[in-house]
């Protein structure tokens, strides 16, 4: 209201510290390829406002002072940072961050005075000061930013910043020559996360006063239609949003260097009190800077470019950009500077809209040929199952036909052709990948032509309706599974209708206690999808509850057990005890460790210790369990929950327990159902036992019911995916989940404990449906190849719907959908693995050989 401007600055996703910070200090949205060096370390080398300043020094975080420093040349930019230990969300006091910058700060220019070489430097032109406070992010993610810690320590970086301020006009002896900026990198939601493209993330505020920035302007009207003037009773007073990447070029232009090389931010002149003409020239030299980036992108495209396949940016030719860049500079000379800067504003975005052109030139010729490559796959799967599995390849089998040399000869040319094409054009390596794929996939599926022919003329003979009938519902599955993506309460309409399915079939008149524990359990797990995403309302009792329950299923099963057996061994006991004490040792711990951060003493090392050894004897244990179905999925079950439990911070803990509840009704079901078929299965369910090989003569033919498996399948994997929100956006990661393990900020541990944490649902599916494939007696092969081909379909739905413009909310979720659907057909096959390996696989202690016998 004094001195300044302010306004909004809008990011963009992902949300997260570093790419914040790469545009705000060099201009431009970093790739996330970073995040593959955990956003620490610079996946490539850019310029940046630091490196074009005389010198700079900065105080904070290890994590983001030393990637400015790194690419900087020459011996100019001095960092000041904390241990990376100190960034501890279960710290007593974590705005001891803040403190620790500011007391630094007071300390260096204290020593300045009585440094003379230190002293001139600082007296120098074009220097910059960045204070990193990353207290209040610590404090929004330890308690929330509705917190009485969040708002104390806002009050503390308030009266920091005041005293900066007045050390800095101080030291200078109030020369004006200092221009200050108040920013952030992100935002935070109310739950206290941030990655994701809510508006509370993607909001930030800008505030900047002082040398070269212009005055509060008081207006009658503004231009927003949003609540915050409202709110904040700034009505009258003018605020001007700008984009992140726009406050490089404006601190560049206010300390007079050099824009940096790589920036994308178009300068915000009205953030600017100086002459006309400056801002004009300013604007000039931002145009330029940014044409250039554009005429760089669009001759590296056409050196390795075909002359008659190149098609330039048409809105942006030669002649263009020369007759602006001229009429721009007659402007200046004339003195039209509004004219000129407009001009050049206009070619900035065009040069904007010509480097997106440039970056997706080959968007669609590498489209077509994922299209083909997913059709090619899809297509062989299916023809695999055929073939394997239905009796109209039979007679051809036994006739083999060796494919056509035409075939081969045509494959091996195209795939010649389509390489020199790439190479002529200098593609990168991945092209090939793409480009060259579907020609041996392609291959595959053609060789089977009479496959194909035979299976044709069998839907031939099948009346219409009845084909119309199954592909409509077919359709009707797979678009539920694709709309539980957008509407998480989809998953909740499938599962209803999934409790109905009994009194469709005959299973309610066959099996009635079945069937009534399946639409009992079916109903507890519809509520899941319509509660709040994890990580809101944290409830410690509701975890509590999850492992009470647990235990008094343990004792149920152990009560069971003991009256069906015999002679209940020794060992077998001892082991179903110790899954018990893990669970209670989980639950004392998570309260513990809730209870410590809470009062603030941090967590204790005991808790961590005991923490990660239940983890690492979470996969140990149901190795140790006999390999009959009941008891080795019901020890998985102990195991995996004794973890879920330490990763859990309110209703989710009950997820695995009801999942894993109806997972069990559901092997009960299918050998149910396969005996309604007239199959009779050879072992009641109790009896069967995992075992390593399969005796392929168990194996039958398939029927229409082994479809509606694999889709089960499909929808309770997806059901793991969102049945708690837990992946329904990257602002649903709760930190608080890894309390348990460890509170110290680690993003690749953090990160793993997580996915692991998603991951423990599918593991529990799995090992339901590798119990299913067994109870059935179907190859295991069969029914994964018809989860592929479903999860196939809905991925190249996905792919289609992938799109790069709107909000940045709805390009990071058409971007994040795809990328969840074509994972799950590749962790699928790492997921069978592990179920295959934890149902199948017995380990023996006390001295005993090892084996891996039944």
């Amino acid at each position: 209201m004094h001195e300044g401007s302010w306004g909004l600055s809008h990011t963009r996703v992902p949300t997260e510290s570093r790419p914040g910070h790469v545009a705000l200090i060099a201009g431009f949205y970093e790739d996330v390829s970073a995040v593959a060096k955990g956003w620490k370390e610079n996946p490539v080398e850019f310029d940046s406002l630091i490196n074009e300043s005389k010198y700079t020094w900065s105080w904070g975080s290890p994590d983001i002072l030393t990637m400015f420093a790194k690419g900087a040349y020459g011996d100019h930019v001095f960092t000041y940072t904390y241990d990376a230990d100190s960034e501890d969300f279960g710290a007593h006091d974590v705005t001891k961050l803040d403190t620790w910058v500011f007391d630094k700060v007071k300390e260096f220019f204290h020593a300045a005075r009585n440094n003379q070489s230190l002293f001139s430097k600082l007296n120098e032109e074009k220097i910059v000061f960045f204070l990193h406070l990353l207290g209040i992010d610590t404090n929004g993610h330890a308690h929330r930013p509705s917190s009485r810690e969040y708002k104390d320590n806002i009050k503390l970086v308030d009266a920091g910043m005041k005293e900066m301020v007045s050390i800095l006009e101080h030291f200078y002896g109030n020369d004006g020559k200092t221009a200050f900026i108040f920013t952030s990198d992100h935002g935070m939601t109310d739950w206290g996360s941030h990655g994701a493209g809510h508006p509370s993330e993607t909001l930030t505020p800008f505030v900047t006063w002082g040398a070269g920035i212009k005055y509060p302007q008081k207006v009658s009207a503004q231009k927003f239609d949003d609540a915050f003037l409202k709110e904040w009773r700034l009505e009258s007073w003018k605020r001007q949003d700008i984009h992140q990447a726009d406050i490089a070029p404006l601190m560049a232009s206010l300390i007079g260097v050099p824009f940096p090389l790589n920036s994308v931010g178009i300068l915000p002149v009205d953030y600017l009190n100086n002459t006309d003409l400056f801002k004009a020239e300013s604007m000039f030299t931002n145009a330029i800077q940014i044409l250039e980036q554009f005429k760089v992108k669009m001759t590296q495209k056409k050196e390795v470019t075909l002359p008659f396949l190149f098609i330039p940016f048409k809105l942006l030719p030669e002649s263009k950009q020369l007759n602006i860049v001229r009429k721009a500079r007659s402007y200046i000379k004339q003195r039209k500077y509004d004219e000129a800067v407009s001009l050049c504003k206009e070619l900035i975005h065009l040069a904007l809209k010509g480097l997106s052109y440039y970056h997706t030139y080959d968007r669609f010729f590498l489209a077509i040929n994922v299209v083909l490559g997913f059709l090619g796959w899809t297509s062989y799967a299916f023809l695999l199952i055929i073939k394997s599995h239905f009796n109209l390849t039979r007679g051809v089998n036994k006739e083999v036909k060796k494919p056509s040399h035409l075939l081969s000869c045509s494959c091996i040319a195209i795939g010649v052709f389509v390489a020199f094409f790439l190479l002529l054009q200098d593609c990168p390596w991945t092209y090939y990948i793409y480009c060259l794929l579907p020609v041996p996939i392609w291959y595959a599926v053609l060789r089977e032509f009479q496959v194909i022919q035979d299976f044709v003329t069998l839907l031939l003979t099948v009346p219409p309706s009845y084909f119309v009938g199954y592909l409509l519902v077919f359709i009707l599955g797979i678009e539920i599974l694709v709309l539980s993506f957008f509407y998480r309460y989809m998953l909740t309409a499938g599962l209803l209708a999934f409790a109905g399915w009994p009194f469709i079939t005959q299973l309610w008149t066959r099996a009635k206690s079945i069937s009534l524990s399946w639409i009992f359990f079916s109903l507890l797990l519809a509520a899941f999808p319509l509660m709040p995403v994890v990580g809101r309302k944290p409830d410690i009792f509701l975890v509590m509850g999850a492992g009470l329950l647990v235990l008094l299923l343990s004792l149920c099963v152990l009560t069971s057990l003991i009256k069906r057996k015999d002679s209940f061994i020794n060992e077998e006991l001892l082991l179903h005890l110790f899954q018990m004490l893990s669970v209670v040792l989980s639950m004392c711990v998570t309260y513990s460790t809730h209870s410590s951060l809470r009062k603030k003493q941090g967590l204790p090392l005991l808790n961590q210790i005991i923490s990660w050894l239940i983890l690492a004897f979470s996969l140990v244990l149901p190795l140790l369990s006999p390999t009959s179905l009941f008891e080795r999925l019901f020890s998985i079950l102990l195991s995996l929950m004794s973890t879920y439990i330490l990763l859990s911070t309110g209703y989710e803990a009950l997820f695995p327990l009801v999942l894993s509840c109806l997972m069990f009704v559901w092997i009960q079901v299918e050998q149910e159902t396969l005996q309604q078929r007239g199959i009779s299965c050879k072992q009641k369910v109790t009896s069967v036992r995992f075992t390593c090989s399969t005796d392929i003569t168990q194996f039958r033919q398939l029927y229409l019911d082994d479809v509606r498996r694999a889709f089960f399948l499909v929808f309770f994997l997806v059901t793991a995916f969102f049945g708690t929100g837990n992946i329904a956006s990257v602002n649903s990661f709760d930190l608080a989940s890894v309390y348990c393990f460890l509170t110290v900020f680690s993003p690749f541990m953090m990160g793993a404990l997580m996915m692991w944490k998603i991951l423990i649902p599918f593991v529990l599916v799995m090992c339901a449906f590798e119990a299913v494939q067994l109870t059935t007696q179907l190859s295991s092969k069969s029914l994964f190849l018809m989860v592929l081909v479903i999860s196939d379909i809905m991925a190249l739905h996905f792919f289609f719907l992938v799109k790069d413009y709107g909000s940045w909310l709805d390009i990071g979720t058409s971007i994040s959908h795809y990328v969840i659907v074509m994972s799950m057909t590749i962790v699928l096959v790492f997921l069978n693995g592990l179920a295959h390996l934890l149902t199948t696989k017995k380990l023996r202690l006390c001295g005993k050989p090892k084996s891996h016998l039944i």
